[in-house]
């Protein structure tokens, strides 16, 4: 018996060191530069609304729908900066559990695009650890993806709780909108029972010399 209780022991602090492995890992996935990411963007401080753009600005813009872009699941993809909590993500192709290990995932869906085309495109991560900060965004700020050789500037509109299981929010959108998803509450222990929303139009892209 007494060698079981020792096997069961070590079973758990191998379970419970795997999971705080795991943990770490993930928020490798977040650079907190504070000072220098705010930096990088003159104009995120300017938080009255300014006006949506119709169309992302790029060359090679298609008019037609968009086809699947040629990635595989878990590829980088591009970066997400949030100036507001000084924080850059990388973001990975695709939201299954093994991507969102590695940081923001960009959903691939009938619904949801790519930012170099008209449409909805949609970040998810974990409230643990890369979108953790997320409560902390006002309506005004500023969020910035990099894709493509461009930069994409979404200004926030709206932010909302929502249950998880709401079909409501990923959805096929007329204009340019960029939608981050995480579980809430934040500091929920267990699975979380509802969905943290912040929804941001389109306001200008920026090609990157």
């Amino acid at each position: 018996m007494k060698k079981i209780g020792i096997l069961f022991l070590l079973t758990g602090f191998m379970v419970v060191a795997w999971s705080g492995y795991s943990l770490w890992q993930q928020t490798q996935a977040v650079t907190h530069t504070t000072d220098e990411v705010p930096e990088q963007f003159g104009n995120w401080e300017h938080t009255t609304y300014q006006q949506q753009l119709a169309v992302p600005a790029k060359k090679k813009m298609a008019e037609q729908t968009p086809e699947t872009p040629d990635y595989t699941t878990g590829d980088k993809v591009g970066t997400l900066n949030i100036p507001r909590i000084g924080t850059q993500y990388e973001v990975y192709w695709g939201t299954g559990e093994d991507t969102l290990k590695q940081g923001v995932g960009m959903y691939d869906s009938q619904w949801t695009v790519t930012p170099d085309h008209p449409g909805h495109v949609v970040l998810s991560g974990h409230r643990e650890t890369v979108f953790s900060q997320l409560g902390s965004l006002k309506e005004g700020d500023h969020l910035y993806a990099s894709y493509d050789g461009n930069i994409y500037d979404y200004q926030i509109r709206d932010m909302w709780i929502t249950d998880a299981e709401d079909r409501t929010v990923i959805v096929d959108k007329n204009k340019p909108t960029l939608t981050l998803t995480t579980c809430y509450p934040f500091d929920f222990v267990g699975s979380a029972p509802d969905r943290y929303i912040v929804q941001a139009e389109l306001v200008s892209v920026e090609t990157i010399e």
